[in-house]
């Protein structure tokens, strides 16, 4: 028997299609269980917000014979204010132990002793438009008191910008100049003012209004 070119094919395609019928079938891969929707709760901020500073931010490399801590972040040369003095400073106030800021304000001005003793010995070591960092010991800031969010024996920890500083015979003149300058515009206002009212007395009173001519009588018949 002469099997043609056409069977042959005929055959090996219906080999292929048993072999494919026996073969059994792969099971899909099962899906990887969906993650969780995460919980927004999670997001949520306390309330008040208290920022940390890092642990790399909360030491001095330098310490006074008081027992301050200091380092410098950003130098500058000049006098330094002293005791009396009055300076305006940028500074943020933290716990040395856990970073939690307690205190922040900028362009603040009060007088350099008028704080605790460890923020006031460091102010008197720098000059205008530096910026140190004060790490105060506890016998040094509010000792076994603590105040408000500091709690008590708590060591501190300061960044402080000197923005400026004024002598006290220097904020005196400044504040006389501002008296002076108060003064001399009061009495240029009640001068203005005086002299507008002077103005308005002499001024000539509005003629009064003619009385209309009387209707002429018509001749009697």
């Amino acid at each position: 028997m002469t099997i043609t070119h056409r069977g042959l094919c005929r055959i090996a395609l219906s080999l292929s299609l048993a072999a494919l019928a026996t073969t059994p079938v792969l099971a899909a891969p099962a899906a990887a269980p969906a993650a969780p929707a995460p919980d927004p709760a999670a997001e949520i901020l306390p309330v008040p917000l208290t920022p940390a500073i890092p642990a790399a931010q909360r030491v001095c490399n330098a310490t006074t014979a008081s027992g301050l801590g200091t380092r410098v972040l950003k130098d500058a040369q000049g006098p330094k204010p002293g005791a009396t003095d009055y300076v305006l400073v940028n500074y943020i106030g933290y716990l040395s132990a856990n970073g939690n800021v307690f205190d922040q304000n900028t362009s603040q001005a009060f007088r350099a002793a008028g704080v605790i003793k460890g923020f006031s010995e460091g102010l008197q070591l720098m000059s205008k438009g530096s910026v140190w960092r004060f790490c105060i010991p506890a016998a040094l800031g509010y000792g076994d008191k603590g105040t408000g969010p500091i709690p008590a024996n708590s060591d501190l920890v300061f960044q402080v910008e000197l923005v400026d500083f004024k002598t006290e015979n220097e904020i005196e003149a400044m504040r006389a100049e501002a008296t002076k300058q108060a003064e001399q515009q009061a009495a240029a206002q009640q001068a203005a003012e005086k002299q507008a009212a002077e103005a308005q007395g002499a001024a000539p009173a509005a003629p009064a209004a003619k009385k209309p001519a009387p209707a002429a009588k018509k001749p009697k018949k």
